[in-house]
């Protein structure tokens, strides 16, 4: 294995839920962008795992880019492209014009709220009238206690970065209604994360 390649436990983990979650709602073919790939992982392994579908890696940092690439050229299938340096704040310098679907897992705690709002943005100058929205990760509900682990991760996070934390998922859905996206389904996971599927409406 190239030594660029990095590997997240929780990565392998929590690859088999989530293939569940896209197998439900991913369309049968189609362009999938994946936005903050990180280590790589996940992208060859959905990549693998839906072979119809085309996969596009993406991340804004060098070392994510050069593990993306290392997992690719060592165990990547043909579907899978070669990733994508893309700014998440920045949509209007998005390398990609039109996708399918597009993915973001355990990005948006990890990133300012600024990447949060690019991130609608894009996905709604991208994504046709249908497209996917999928969103995963940790998140604060109304209503519902938040886990403890899920409270220490958030202090951890903020520790890191006062910009960083889990997002308010009320906070999250009202932005990607801003930007005609309708929740579709919410769907509890494995260590206290959600699984958060939106779907394109159509353009104004």
């Amino acid at each position: 294995m190239n030594s660029a390649a990095r590997s997240a436990p929780a990565a392998q983990r929590n690859r088999g839920p989530i293939l569940q979650v896209l197998r439900q709602w991913l369309p049968a073919t189609g362009l999938v962008l994946e936005i903050a790939s990180g280590t790589g992982e996940h992208a060859v392994w959905f990549a693998g795992a839906l072979p119809r579908m085309t996969w596009q890696p993406t991340d804004q940092d060098d070392a994510a880019l050069a593990s993306i690439d290392a997992w690719r050229e060592t165990a990547g299938p043909p579907n899978l492209r070669p990733p994508l340096f893309l700014d998440a704040a920045t949509p209007d310098s998005w390398p990609v014009e039109r996708a399918d679907a597009v993915v973001a897992i355990n990005m948006i705690h990890i990133a300012p709220w600024s990447a949060t709002r690019g991130l609608m943005a894009g996905a709604a100058r991208v994504l046709p009238a249908g497209g996917l929205l999928y969103l995963y990760g940790p998140f604060r509900q109304a209503g519902e206690p938040t886990a403890p682990s899920n409270i220490a991760f958030d202090a951890d996070l903020r520790a890191r970065d006062p910009a960083w934390g889990l997002r308010d998922l009320d906070e999250v859905i009202a932005l990607a209604s801003h930007h005609s996206f309708e929740l579709i389904e919410t769907v509890r996971m494995p260590a206290n994360n959600l699984s958060v599927v939106f779907r394109r409406g159509s353009r104004a």
